[in-house]
């Protein structure tokens, strides 16, 4: 079985495939039965299969903003270019108006990331090949510079709802792209951990979503301070947000999870390993500031992904009458096992 980055790539189709449950529609399935030796090269299959997909159901369009010397009116009159064409004996109209284009950002960014992965060696040239034939329909679409997109401009509704989870793979695949100094070209990074840490963190809540349904809750949530007396709400803003990846609920039963994902899992002090100190601060202050009560129900796991170092974290602490524990998810198994795993987390809290 073929690894990147210490998780096996099959692996990483299961971990997609539940954060974006569309891949596990009939056309990707062929895809989960293949062998891929490096994570562009999963990527490209994707990619390949569902550009091929939109071009067969047409590709999206919206109105963009066009202006052009017409010899009728349309839209908007433009005088000073109109202006400007009679003195150069020009019997022409400047023109600005809408029209329906699919020359737009979404599928600009489907362009120019099948461009890219074209041009990666670790892409197989039978993806390549595949990439290359879906290419030839994005003739008139502009390509974009990776670094200069505009990802906040992105808004999904009816009409382009299949291409959330497209361009989710675009952004993981763009934004993990350095650019070389020597030819100032671009080539595909080793994913950086905050890439696969959004990944971990997404995979795991859809999993316990899929799997775990019975609960009471299951969501990421953010946690209100428990703020005691009289506070100014000028003052209270100054409070940074605690945002939970993934926050349980068994009646009156918590668990917060922070699902964490570095490229070593614990920190060194003094020539002795241990957990990365902020991590368990924060942990900290979820678990108090939720279990405002005071009743013990509220409980916290730091999850990380398990890397190749020689001791990883497998403990739990009672820390001011609440349950808080470090573990690891072995991602470099079979996928059954790595469900095993997490269904153990779910029967170990609701047990305790």
């Amino acid at each position: 079985m073929t690894k990147d980055k210490g998780i096996i790539i099959k692996n990483i189709y299961f971990m997609l495939a539940y954060a974006f449950q569309v891949l596990k529609q009939s056309r990707y399935e062929e895809i989960a039965a293949q062998e891929f030796d490096h994570i562009q090269d999963l990527f490209a299959a994707i990619l390949a299969k569902g550009a091929a997909q939109q071009v067969k159901q047409g590709l999206y369009r919206e109105y963009i903003a066009q202006h052009e010397a017409l010899s009728l009116m349309r839209g908007k009159l433009e005088i000073e270019e109109t202006i400007k064409n009679r003195m150069q004996r020009k019997q022409r109209l400047a023109c600005a108006f809408d029209a329906l284009s699919e020359n737009n950002l979404y599928n600009q960014i489907l362009k120019t990331t099948m461009d890219y992965l074209i041009c990666d060696d670790s892409v197989k040239a039978e993806r390549k090949a595949d990439l290359n034939k879906v290419r030839v329909f994005f003739g008139g679409i502009d390509g974009l510079e990776p670094s200069a997109i505009a990802w906040n401009r992105l808004h999904f509704q009816r009409l382009n709802r299949n291409y959330e989870m497209l361009l989710s793979l675009c952004r993981f695949v763009l934004e993990g792209m350095l650019q070389t100094t020597e030819k100032g070209q671009y080539h595909m990074a080793a994913f950086s951990d905050e890439h696969m840490a959004r990944l971990f963190e997404r995979f795991i809540l859809a999993y316990f979503r899929k799997h775990h349904a019975y609960l009471n809750e299951i969501k990421a949530a953010q946690i209100r301070w428990n703020l005691t007396g009289e506070n100014d709400e000028t003052m209270i803003s100054f409070l940074p947000v605690m945002q939970t990846d993934i926050m349980l609920r068994m009646g009156e039963k918590i668990l917060i999870i922070d699902a964490k994902y570095y490229g070593r899992t614990l920190q060194q002090h003094y020539d002795k390993s241990t957990l990365h100190s902020g991590n368990l601060y924060q942990m900290f202050a979820y678990v108090k500031n939720k279990d405002k009560e005071y009743t013990g129900k509220v409980s916290g796991l730091l999850l990380y992904a398990k890397t190749e170092e020689a001791v990883t974290p497998d403990c739990t602490f009672s820390i001011g009458g609440n349950r808080i524990s470090a573990k690891t998810l072995d991602l470099n198994t079979d996928f059954q096992n790595i469900a095993l795993q997490l269904d153990e987390i779910v029967r170990t809290w609701r047990e305790s």
